[in-house]
């Protein structure tokens, strides 16, 4: 029998996710036939004997294995017999070899498996009917593989039963007098996530798994990825969840509803209790790794706080009324109808989620264009990426990121600019961390130190500690070194660029002012580091660019989003694995939301309003007529309705009084609205503001797909009912029919298949055909059936690409005696966002509160100490946070996060917004600090505020429990 090896699929086989080939896949063209008990089977070379045997269902005992580390060969359980060989060598570290002969099973082979699993079980409790692994055990389960029935050793002498359990972190156990040694555990630390938390202390019978300097896993550096846990082949590492509930029964594959890596995971199920989140090994995007957030923060979609049913009230000071969905779409649709009919038809609008789904979001803005008919509809997206539509369409003519995430193995320089990978995408970190550690080099621009720079084995990194705000002064300066040194790809460049365009911005951009020495006062980086960086990306076979937050929300953000494309586009790095320009989306479905058409200006597919051949597509398909000029952005819709022309607003899951900048205006104009709509899943702080308060649907409660940022289309599967009864995309539906636009799906499939009709690119998308690939990254039609992982190969959808030119302005937020520190804000690991979700979840052990780092020369200046609180003010307003002296920083640039509403970081930034679209630039706020002794009086209101809105958010409970309820 002859297993053929198809190249087609690409340079290994993959095999089924659901199972543990005991060694990582290879990739290599060349084929070897060896034969295995028998049978004859054809392998990549460089594949192990195990995996090619557990390729054809020859499965060869194993404990120490697992195929998502490298062949460690400590068990020896996996030993085979080789025909002319002696001994018997272990099979996971044994390459597969033309012509071999090997048996794996006979009677050698038997005793002495069982002699190693005597001495295994030796020093191991034997209480498998009370232990919570039991029947997902996999040493329990190797007991039964090489019929061991007993146990000549006994108990007696040293062992290491009477182990203590660590109990420290929030989400899992730690058992040592269950640990084998196995090193899984650590191993998984070391290759998968690379944190090395855990080593192995002590040598022979002494040897343990310890974490840190032998102290507690919480007091170490453990990120809580569960890497581990996953790995452990026993139940020394389990989730606490198990403990509590036992052995879930059943699992479905989903896709996490946080960051923009898009992992997959199997919602491991008891009924419709989800008991634990578990990285699936077949998601293209994370490959069976996570963090602390998806694998272990799901507790929120269950927390007692959820908003379960549909409220409405008059005014902001009036106790919600709990009624039922029917009076609660009624009142939300009359107010909508009575606003429209006494200001006019823009003076409503609608606010997407890039929390929620694609299909969701679509409905959103064809609610707004053909229900309310205009197009006031905008994104968050608003408020972190929209620089990198602007900015790509106009270079490269897509407004999305060029790579898959896999691509970053073969780079062979990254670039990160403005983004934090390891806090904000950690499963991509971790993939990133992988290759530093295979020898790529790393070059960082950021005003703060981030913990990719701490990279174990990292063989070399550069960080330009550049001024916040003067990003396009830094990007203009590695791009004139190119130039000015002759680093250019001029084959590339004449290939595939516009001619008339590069020689204007070669031009442009040789200009001495724009030379590093020139650029060393603006930036703050000297022109030494900027050309030895620019050099070092400019030579390398394959550079790659990440960018995240850090570029975008800046005055300049598509400015500076140009620039990355133009030194990509000078460089020759586009087109190929291992290279490209890659924005790194920060929440979920925010790529998703881009692409639905969530923007006042673009139909879905990025199809400008004003284009009459597309708005005449949906115009058919709606059967309503569209307008045909832009709407409202965020901004705009605060303004005006400030000044009183904009009046009432739907909010899908977003939370804008929080996350939006300068909170004061924010504040004024969701008091200013008739009638604000918010569907959420929790009183946020939007839904303070808010007079109808719809209940919203966790990802665990619906279906749908995210879009992470690689393209990649993911399919989110429901795992349990919708805590409030409906999903919610059958919140808007109900919502246009109230409203007088009928839409009658039955399913997110059938809106998809309507997205699919509509959108160039997702022409091929469809649920049947992720549910058979898995995922797709988009496009996806006739000219690429299975989706383009890598964009741009041979060409752009503009032709060529468009070198932009990318003069510096200085950004207005600028120091001065009054305010001589400049602020700017980032992501912390163990939190998300606005915090909704993590704060609701043992995360918060981690960061319980947003706290100010500042350099210690200006707290030195300030007499200030770690812990102090601090009053940081700016042109915009005031807060308090806690004092932490930190050297990430440059002196003069202090930091801070916004996950915890309190804090009102969004209080002090400005208005001051990119000048392309309007994106806030929350990076560069110029304030003073100084020691205080009282919260601000943002913060008491805020308090006082928060206090009333939950009082009134229960006074209805109080009512209803008095018989006199309403509805």
């Amino acid at each position: 029998m002859l297993q053929h090896f198809d190249p087609s699929k690409g340079s290994a086989y993959k095999g089924s996710p659901d199972k543990d080939y005991g060694t990582p896949a290879r990739l290599s063209e060349t084929l070897v036939t060896l034969d295995i008990d028998g049978v004859q089977i054809t392998v990549p070379e460089g594949t192990s004997v195990m995996r090619a045997a557990a390729l054809h269902d020859i499965n060869i005992p194993k404990l120490c294995a697992s195929d998502n580390l490298e062949a460690f060969g400590s068990c020896r359980l996996c030993a085979v017999q080789i025909e002319g060989r002696r001994g018997y060598p272990a099979s996971c570290t044994t390459p597969a070899e033309a012509g071999m002969k090997i048996t794996t099973q006979n009677g050698k082979l038997a005793r002495l498996r069982r002699n190693i699993m005597e001495l295994y079980i030796s020093d191991h409790p034997l209480d498998c009917l009370t232990c919570p692994a039991n029947g997902d055990c996999e040493l329990q389960d190797m007991a039964g593989a090489v019929g061991l029935r007993d146990v000549r050793y006994g108990f007696e002498g040293e062992n290491h039963l009477d182990a203590k359990t660590d109990s420290s972190n929030p989400y899992f156990s730690f058992d040592a007098s269950k640990c084998i040694v196995c090193s899984r555990c650590v191993r998984a630390c070391e290759e998968v996530q690379g944190t090395f938390a855990l080593t192995i202390e002590g040598r022979g019978f002494d040897s343990k798994v310890a974490a840190g300097q032998g102290g507690d896993f919480m007091s170490s550096d453990c990120v809580s990825c569960g890497a581990c846990v996953q790995a452990c082949p026993t139940s020394t590492l389990m989730e606490k969840s198990v403990i509590d509930a036992g052995q879930p029964e059943h699992s479905i594959v989903t896709t996490c509803a946080y960051c923009g890596v898009g992992c997959s995971f199997k919602a491991e199920m008891k009924g419709d209790q989800v008991i634990r989140m578990v990285p699936y090994k077949g998601g293209d995007a994370n490959h069976g790794h996570s963090c602390v957030k998806g694998r272990f923060a799901f507790g929120y979609a269950t927390h007692a706080d959820r908003i379960k049913h549909p409220m409405i009230r008059d005014s902001i000071d009036q106790p919600w009324r709990e009624v039922s969905w029917e009076e609660a779409i009624g009142f939300a649709a009359r107010r909508l109808k009575e606003t429209q009919a006494k200001y006019g038809r823009e003076s409503i609008g609608g606010i997407t989620s890039s929390r929620c789904t694609n299909e969701e979001t679509y409905l959103v803005q064809k609610l707004v264009r053909a229900g309310f008919r205009n197009n006031n509809t905008d994104t968050c997206a608003r408020v972190c990426h929209s620089p990198t539509g602007f900015g790509l369409k106009a270079t490269l003519g897509e407004s999305a990121g060029t790579q898959t995430f896999d691509s970053v193995m073969q780079s062979d320089v990254i670039i990160v600019i403005g983004a934090n990978p390891t806090d904000a995408h950690p499963v991509f970190g971790s993939l990133m961390r992988r290759r530093l550690r295979e020898g790529a080099e790393l070059i960082v621009a950021d005003p703060r130190r981030i913990d990719l720079l701490k990279t174990p084995h990292l063989k070399d990194a550069q960080h330009l500690p550049l001024r916040p705000g003067t990003n396009v002064a830094l990007i203009n300066a590695l791009a004139h070194v190119i130039m000015d040194e002759g680093l250019e790809d001029t084959d590339f460049i004449a290939s595939r660029c516009d001619d008339k365009g590069y020689q204007a911005w070669r031009a442009f951009i040789s200009d001495a002012r724009h030379s590093p020495e020139q650029m060393e006062a603006v930036t703050g980086v000297s022109a030494e580091a900027v050309r030895r960086a620019a050099r070092t990306y400019a030579t390398a076979p394959n550079g790659a660019i990440y960018y995240g937050l850090g570029v975008t929300e800046h005055s300049q953000g598509s400015t500076m989003v140009m620039g990355i494309a133009n030194l990509a586009l000078a460089t020759g790095n586009i087109g190929r694995e291992g290279v490209g320009v890659n924005p790194l989306r920060g929440q979920n479905n925010v790529q998703g939301s881009c692409d639905m058409g969530s923007f006042p200006h673009e139909l879905p597919g990025y199809q400008h309003v004003s284009d009459d051949a597309a708005r005449a597509r949906f115009e058919q398909v709606w059967g309503v007529t569209l307008d045909d000029e832009p709407g409202l952005r965020i901004p705009n819709m605060f303004d005006s309705a400030i000044a009183g022309t904009f009046k009432a607003l739907y909010v899908q899951g977003e939370d804008i009084a929080q996350s939006d900048p300068n909170t004061h205006h924010v504040e004024s104009a969701l008091k200013s609205l008739d009638c604000l709509i918010v569907q959420d899943i929790f009183l946020n702080e939007t839904a303070k503001f808010a007079h109808v308060l719809l209940p919203g649907s966790s990802f665990l409660e619906k279906n749908g797909t995210f879009t992470n940022a690689e393209r990649r289309i993911n399919r989110v599967r429901k795992v349990m009912p919708a805590v409030a009864g409906k999903e919610d995309w059958e919140v808007t539906q109900d919502l246009a029919n109230a409203l007088g636009y009928p839409m009658n799906y039955a399913h997110p499939s059938e809106i998809m298949d309507e997205i699919a009709s509509l959108t160039p690119t997702f022409t091929g998308v469809s649920y049947d055909k992720l549910d058979q690939l898995g995922s797709i990254q988009w496009p996806c039609n006739d000219e690429h059936p299975d989706g383009m992982p890598t964009m741009h190969v041979e060409d752009f959808p503009i032709g060529r690409g468009q070198f932009a030119i990318t003069e510096y302005v200085a950004t207005e937020e600028r120091t001065n005696r009054r305010f001589p520190l400049l602020l700017t804000t980032g992501r912390i690991l163990s939190q998300y966002n606005v915090g909704a979700q993590t704060r609701r979840t043992d995360n918060q052990i981690w960061h319980d509160e947003d706290v100010l780092e500042v350099h210690p020369s200006d707290a030195e200046l300030r007499g200030i100490r770690d812990g102090d609180w601090l009053g940081i003010s700016s042109r915009a307003g005031q807060t308090v946070l806690r004092a932490r002296i930190s050297e990430r920083m440059l002196p003069g640039v202090v930091y801070t996060t916004f996950h915890h509403p309190g804090s009102g970081a969004n209080v002090i930034t400005t208005d001051s917004s990119d000048w392309a679209t309007n994106c806030p630039e929350y990076k560069v706020t110029a304030v003073q600090v100084e020691k205080v002794s009282q919260p601000s009086e943002w913060q008491q209101n805020f308090r006082s505020f928060e206090k009333l809105q939950h009082k009134l958010l229960k006074g209805d409970a109080a009512t209803l429990a008095n018989g006199n309820g309403a509805g």
